[in-house]
This record gives C-alpha cells, structure tokens and sequence, in this order.
C-alpha cells in the first residue's frame, strides 16, 4: 500500500506488510536504531545474531509488521499484536522527517479500538513523539520485569474504545 501525500513531508513512503525474507533487515534496523539511541535508552542487551533470529521468529509467528520504504530501501518498521504495538523502529540519522508519524498513523488505522505500548522513562524524545500523538501514559514501573531492567511506562492510545486502557 502507497502512502497519500502527507502532511507531515512524507509523501515518499511505501508502507507494506513485511516478508519473513525482511527478517534480515528488520534486525539490522533494530539493531542499528537501538545503538543509536543510547543513552536515552538502554543499550541493547542481545546480539545482533539473536536480534535477527527474535525477527525471524516473530515474522513467522502471530505478530503483524509492516515496512516503510523510501528510493527502495527500508527507512522503518512496526510489529504489532492485538492490542499492542510491540516496536516501532526509524532508521538512525531520518528521524524529524515524518517517518515515524506515518508508521504511528498506520498503526491507528490497523488498531482503531486502540493500543498501548511501553516505552523506556529515559526516552524524552519518544514519550514527547507518543504524546504529540494522542497517546496517553498509564503506568509507570521501576523496570524490574523488562529485560533492560530500566524503568519503562505503558503509554495508550485510546482510539474509539477503551481496549487499550484495560
């Protein structure tokens, strides 16, 4: 599916459901985007060989991701369950250019009863981002059940009901 014009500058994108052979780009994409992120996240606590094998198996699984594209090459991605959005990835140096926007849009239209996720306290920038949104923090925990053991908090988005603040 092709994105219409934007008005947050990114009417380039081609957003499509991803492919088990995207397997390998995804984890490079996580991999790459979690690095770059430190410190207002954690570092990462797997490989990138373990990363590509998370991916690999998720892709196969149940979970629901879908690619942007721009000029061909992968510029984000999102992994979705009911009721969750598990990862929502910009390829590090193209964040500000509505990338992340248009993934967050697709993701209202996909879960329109709404959603919630956890992001990391120390992330500033993608609490603001989800705010901005329309997404509303519920929860905060001291971090001691994440793999990270960093203080995260559950963020939702209403959307027409209330699945997501249950």
């Amino acid at each position: 599916m092709s994105t219409e014009p934007q008005p947050d500058g990114a009417p380039d994108l081609v957003l499509r459901p991803a492919a088990p052979e995207d397997a390998d780009a995804l984890a490079e994409l996580a991999t790459a985007a979690r690095h770059a992120a430190v410190p207002a996240m954690p570092p990462p606590v797997h490989t990138p060989e373990e990363d590509r094998a998370w991916i690999g198996r998720q892709l196969a699984g149940e979970r629901e991701a879908w690619v942007a594209e721009r000029d061909g090459g992968l510029v984000g991605y999102i992994l979705l369950e009911p009721g969750w959005l598990h990862s929502i990835y910009v390829r590090p140096g193209l964040t500000g250019q509505g990338i992340g926007t248009t993934l967050l849009d697709l993701v209202k239209a996909l879960r329109p009863d709404g959603f919630a996720l956890w992001v990391f306290e120390s992330n500033a920038g993608a609490r603001r981002f989800y705010a901005r949104h329309g997404l509303l923090e519920l929860e905060h925990t001291d971090g001691s059940t994440n793999e990270e053991r960093a203080p995260d908090l559950r963020m939702a988005w209403p959307g027409q009901g209330r699945v997501a603040q249950e």
